[in-house]
């Protein structure tokens, strides 16, 4: 494939997430944002000031890891620091995606991390969901406070914001979106219910074991 095709699919993939996400209402009016990486020293990313329902293909920027745009239409979303800064930060990211699920949103303006183990697929393929101190959108000190959990999360909720997810590509990214307000509706729904109950010691143990050779990290 060359590399004008690779780039033309990889931004009706940016757009066909754009429309779940709107559809399943995490991202309303114009908010959120959505990028992937083109190359080492490039990224596909979405325009400032638009729906993420109804983007054109020709609207999403090519932008370089310092953020100098090399073509697409308008500007870059303002939230472009923090996804480069996860760019330059771990090579091994290929997408990133950043919304406003309502319930995971919740959360985070409660100031409260989804760190209870309560479903062993969520605890294998997303794990716990901290909280990052609040820093002003769009912020060189939010794109750095999200540095220190790149490492050993695969999402973080942004405090009084939203939800920011990280993958090998942009599809990973978006469902570990999915799973996160999944997370997020389900805590919320168990502890109305008269209490969220984690999954028990050993096989929570058994399940943490598998997420981290899963990340590369032994047991």
């Amino acid at each position: 494939m060359g590399a004008a095709e690779r780039e033309n699919e990889l931004r009706e993939l940016i757009l066909e997430i754009g429309r779940r996400v709107w559809q399943r209402g995490m991202a309303s009016a114009n908010s959120g944002n959505i990028s992937a990486r083109l190359d080492e020293e490039t990224v596909l990313i979405t325009p400032t000031l638009v729906s993420k329902g109804f983007m054109r293909p020709e609207q999403l920027l090519a932008v370089n890891l310092h953020g100098e745009v090399l073509r697409g239409e308008g500007y870059p979303t303002t939230e472009t620091p923090m996804h480069l800064r996860l760019y330059r930060e771990r090579g091994d990211i290929g997408g990133v995606v950043h919304a406003h699920p309502p319930i995971a949103t919740a959360f985070a303006v409660a100031g409260k991390p989804l760190d209870l183990h309560l479903i062993p697929e969520a605890v294998i393929f997303l794990g716990e969901v901290p909280l990052v101190p609040f820093q002003p959108p769009g912020s060189p000190e939010l794109a750095e406070a999200t540095v220190p959990y790149l490492r050993d999360y695969d999402a973080v909720l942004l405090q009084n914001h939203g939800v920011l997810c990280w993958g090998s590509d942009v599809e990973q990214a978006y469902h570990r979106l999915e799973t996160v307000e999944f997370c997020a509706q389900v805590t919320f729904t168990a502890q109305q219910l008269g209490g969220a109950k984690e999954l028990p010691s050993e096989p929570l143990e058994n399940l943490l074991s598998i997420r981290r050779m899963m990340k590369g990290r032994g047991g």
